[in-house]
């Protein structure tokens, strides 16, 4: 019987900003779970410190909500970008990360992106649109299944 791979879960995002807190609430799913291996990180932004802890696993699933995914969520593979370790703010997007974890640490983990389509992102407050949570719901069960294997 092999080892399961080391994964590491991002979820990012404003919760405070009504559809933007999909990625916070799909952690919060993932982490009761409970799948062996699994790590689960939830946060409002990437940040250049993600880099080490990516860098300790074989895999990362990055998951944000997006204003233009296709309905319930896209997910694709996510590459390292390249340009060295540049950013412009304490934030970073998932290929600079990627990148910083394989130029500062040698690691290239496979990677992916998890977008889950939202629709209110305008306002303020601590819930998610109607259309939101269904597309949440739909994402849950598509990672227990993936993450379960």
């Amino acid at each position: 019987m092999s080892t399961p791979k080391k994964i590491l879960f991002i979820g990012y995002g404003n919760p405070g900003r009504l559809d933007d807190g999909l990625g916070p609430a799909l952690a919060e799913r993932v982490r009761g779970m409970r799948i062996p291996g699994v790590t689960v990180e939830s946060d409002y932004q990437l940040n250049v410190e993600d880099a080490a802890q990516i860098a300790e696993h074989e895999r990362v699933i990055f998951a944000d909500a997006s204003t233009t995914a296709e309905a319930p969520f896209t997910f694709h593979p996510v590459q390292p970008e390249a340009g060295g370790l540049s950013f412009s703010s304490h934030s970073v997007s998932a290929p600079q990360v990627l990148g910083m974890a394989r130029d500062l640490f040698h690691a290239t983990p496979e990677a992916h992106i998890l977008a889950i389509r939202g629709y209110a992102f305008d306002d303020f407050g601590e819930r998610l649109s109607a259309q939101a949570q269904t597309n949440l719901e739909a994402a849950a069960l598509f990672l227990q299944d993936l993450l379960s294997k």
